[in-house]
């Protein structure tokens, strides 16, 4: 019931540059390879930045500068630090990464930082690819029966475009939530539709005690 993790959908053989690779080489490998980015790494194969062809744009944007340099390499126009991940980071944690910093790729290291692979957001959105019938089995098997502990054909499950559709009737009503986020966690669900009952209202609060006699 774990979600994918980045070393499972990293792309394994990355186009990098070096800190001296001249300009117009990066606009080949770029144009070679049909990529729109790539990391900048040092003798050690360590991440120092990553380069985009948005950064190769903004600087031949700003050439009105009063002398024009000797020469321009990767390490001049790349954005520096890089954003990286580890192999073992969840999908959903290194798109949240992705999100919130607002980049498009991100190098995968390892323990030394050295550059093992790279995760774009196609790669990410891999995991939107699986089967309607793969993620049906998944909730039935490793969330209704495994985790939830009930039997199989206590809840129905329909799966259509990657939305779930949940029908039945569980024991507790604290095992309805519980379940719903336990599939909405899964990779490849794209939404949850919540149509349990339950047997058992467990969130009710007991009735006081009534005692009698003298205290």
């Amino acid at each position: 019931m774990t979600a994918h993790i980045v070393g499972e959908v990293m792309t394994r053989d990355v186009v990098h540059a070096r800190r001296t690779t001249p300009f117009k080489e990066v606009v080949r490998l770029l144009d070679h390879h049909r990529i729109s980015g790539l990391p900048v790494v040092d003798a050690d194969d360590k991440v120092l930045g990553v380069l985009s062809g948005s950064d190769l744009v903004r600087n031949q944007a700003h050439r009105d500068g009063p002398a024009p340099p000797p020469s321009v390499t990767a390490g001049d126009v790349m954005s520096s630090p890089a954003i990286t991940v580890h192999p073992e980071q969840t999908v959903p944690d290194a798109a949240r990464l992705m999100e919130r910093r607002g980049v498009e790729r991100l190098p995968v290291v390892d323990e030394a930082d050295r550059l093992i692979g790279i995760a774009t957001r196609r790669d990410l959105l891999r995991v939107f690819l699986r089967t309607d019938d793969d993620i049906r089995r998944q909730v039935t098997e490793e969330i209704v029966v495994t985790a939830m502990g009930l039997p199989s054909d206590a809840v129905r499950v329909a799966v259509r475009d990657g939305v779930v559709t949940l029908d039945g009737r569980v024991e507790a009503r604290s095992q309805v939530p519980e379940l719903v986020h336990a599939v909405w966690r899964l990779d490849g669900v794209v939404g949850v539709v919540n149509g349990l009952g339950f047997r058992v209202d467990d969130r009710e609060s007991p009735a006081p005690s009534h005692r009698t006699g003298s205290p």
